[in-house]
């Protein structure tokens, strides 16, 4: 039985294994460390999660196998790796256990995975794009744009504001954005913290689920 490590909680230098069946070499463990966390990583929708970057070498028969740390606890899924050959090259992503954890508990109690939507474009705010609007704040996350009659717009939010706060969640950047978003069950309302020009305000936003993706045929 493997338990559930503290995803969140790991750092660059941490001692991981990668265990999986590269090449068709089952039961295969690779040592290495966590190169980075929170690392921006594309998924299929265009959209990013932060995953771990390790270094321990994860190959092509990798993907799905356990990221486990130095006490054997799972901290990630084996992802994917960055190759020119088609082998480790000492780039590779895990999905973090706390997002795994997430997706399971949807497929059981959903039969699909669930996720949060409130509708609206983001951009990361840049120190140029603040000064720009003279705002107070210097993290956040920009609205370039709110879908008409979506659960943003309906719960006040608009383009400009920044989004500086979900629930107790700061948000520095879109990752962090899109996944606080994604977490949110639909149905439920969020509080989101705002600052609009020099004013900071609190708006509650009622959380709808992902629209599945539209896929051009």
């Amino acid at each position: 039985e493997v338990k559930f490590g503290d995803s969140a909680q790991m750092q660059p230098g941490d001692w991981v294994m990668a265990i999986g069946n590269p090449f068709g070499l089952a039961h295969t463990v690779s040592v290495g460390v966590v190169s980075a966390t929170e690392r921006p990583f594309p998924i299929t929708d265009g959209r990013s999660q932060d995953v771990l970057q390790t270094d321990a070498a994860i190959n092509p028969g990798n993907s799905g196998g356990a990221l486990v740390d130095a006490d054997g606890h799972l901290v990630g899924i084996n992802t994917a790796i960055f190759s020119r050959t088609g082998g480790s090259l000492g780039i590779g992503f895990a999905i973090p256990a706390a997002t795994a954890r997430q997706v399971m508990e949807s497929l059981i109690r959903d039969g699909k995975v669930v996720r949060g939507w409130i509708g609206v474009e983001p951009r990361d705010l840049t120190p140029d794009i603040a000064e720009t609007l003279r705002l107070p704040v210097k993290s956040g996350v920009l609205i370039t744009g709110v879908l008409q009659d979506g659960p943003a717009g309906s719960g006040g939010i608009k383009p400009g504001d920044v989004v500086v706060r979900i629930g107790s969640k700061p948000v520095a950047n879109t990752a962090e954005l899109l996944n606080a978003v994604a977490a949110l069950p639909p149905g439920s309302d969020a509080a989101i913290a705002l600052q609009r020009g020099d004013k900071a305000l609190d708006v509650t936003v009622k959380v709808a689920q992902r629209p599945p993706r539209q896929v051009q045929r």
